[in-house]
């Protein structure tokens, strides 16, 4: 079992934030994220998109504040359960709380902060019968541990800047061709991505397959064969040991609204007049996730409102003692 201080739900912008508030006042923090790696939205779907209002930088692309956010918190050393969903949460005795994820693994803090931005990150899925018998078997919509595919024969689908990036990452460290398929000829990734992937075509690491998309997956018990088809309607077989459908990710509340937390449109009500705590003592919620009366779905509002939640969260984690707050420009970071 992981036991923490705070177990924070959601690993993107503002829940990194919530770490480093968090440890300036002394308090160990564990990330839960369904996401394989941290950066939410940022890093998963527009890495490359540049961001204008973040204070202090008059434009910052969205993998590098994330970059730069991960960088500041290291003195925190919080901890992580990546590639999870937190499935369900029980209230204990001690009235600290339970959190299970949806592959069993066991969380126990004091508080919960969720900053799930808007939800739990679901694959997008395609439309086809055979799925659901291939998945964890040869189907896959996140990779965890790249190491665990290299050598073997990858087919990735998509346009965007993951499918991209990840067809570029085996490609230059696989010693299999990579196949990538799309659906159209115009690729939704950013530019030196694009140009890259076009240059290892001509190397003969990456075969691309423009207006074509997969109609058929094979195999007795492992997928071993994958059939694509083009928009003039001839079929195509490629032997494969995985098949990469990374079509985006599509946002969810998830299992958070079966928790019994007050819930407005698809969104945690909280109350904005203190801390952004929940109807549960305990449990707070910030950034995206949350509603209140003039509400703002900006990160700068979600870091404001994580200031604020790890100050409650400290009198509930320390009744006993009194928090004396002092600029960091005079404390300085003291990490763990």
């Amino acid at each position: 079992m992981i036991q923490t201080d705070i177990l924070i739900i959601g690993a993107g912008p503002v829940g990194l934030f919530t770490v480093f508030e968090a440890g300036l006042m002394q308090l160990r923090c564990h990330i839960i994220d369904s996401i394989p790696q941290p950066g939410g939205q940022l890093k998963e779907i527009y890495p490359k998109k540049p961001i204008y209002d973040i204070p202090g930088f008059p434009s910052v692309l969205a993998g590098d504040l994330i970059d730069n956010l991960e960088k500041q918190i290291e003195p925190f050393q919080p901890g992580y359960t990546l590639g999870e969903r937190a499935e369900d949460i029980e209230k204990l005795e001690d009235l600290s709380f339970l959190v299970t994820t949806n592959e069993g693994t066991l969380h126990k803090a004091p508080v919960v902060i969720i900053a799930g931005g808007l939800g739990s990150f679901e694959a997008r899925k395609p439309k086809l019968d055979s799925l659901p018998f291939y998945e964890k078997k040869g189907v896959e919509y996140m990779i965890k541990d790249p190491n665990l595919y290299l050598d073997k024969k990858i087919v990735i689908s998509g346009g965007g800047d993951s499918a991209l990036d990840w067809a570029l990452y085996f490609a230059q460290k696989s010693s299999e061709k990579i196949h990538l398929i799309h659906r159209s000829d115009s690729f939704r990734a950013h530019k030196d991505s694009v140009n890259n992937v076009y240059a290892l075509q001509e190397k003969r690491k990456i075969e691309i397959h423009t207006f074509s998309e997969v109609t058929n997956l094979k195999g007795k018990e492992l997928l071993d064969e994958i059939e694509i088809t083009n928009k003039e309607g001839h079929k195509t077989l490629i032997a494969t040991d995985y098949w990469f459908p990374l079509f985006g990710l599509s946002p969810k509340l998830g299992p958070l609204s079966n928790w019994g937390l007050e819930i407005e449109k698809n969104a945690i009500v909280v109350d904005n007049t203190l801390d952004y705590q929940t109807n549960i003592p305990g449990i707070f919620a910030v950034g995206d996730v949350n509603t209140y009366p003039r509400k703002l779905k900006l990160i700068l509002c979600g870091f404001h409102e994580a200031t604020l939640a790890v100050q409650s969260a400290y009198k509930i984690i320390n009744p006993e003692k009194r928090f004396t707050m002092k600029y960091t420009t005079v404390q300085g970071i003291n990490g763990f």
